[in-house]
């Protein structure tokens, strides 16, 4: 069963938002996760080795470049169409 609920860390305990439907002193596995997103890692500069582009900075081509403009392009274009009165 897999169940998603909210709730606040209080020392060692968390105190769930609501009843998590489990009977008591049953064996759970908890996986935390903060509500907000941290930010870069200390030390982090825009395309540094540790961004996905950065790490494959030696692998790009321009055939890469002409497939991005390609993309940039085709999204410019409008996505709707006159429709004749």
């Amino acid at each position: 069963m897999n169940v998603v609920l909210r709730g606040t860390v209080r020392g060692r305990m968390i105190e769930l938002d609501r009843d998590p439907g489990i009977e008591e002193n049953r064996v759970v596995e908890v996986i935390l996760r903060t509500r907000q997103l941290p930010g870069p890692p200390p030390g982090w500069e825009p395309g540094s080795t540790e961004t996905a582009a950065g790490m494959r900075a030696d692998a790009w081509t321009p055939e890469d470049d002409r497939i991005l403009e390609q993309i940039h392009q085709e999204r410019q274009r409008s996505a709707f169409r006159e429709i004749p009165e």
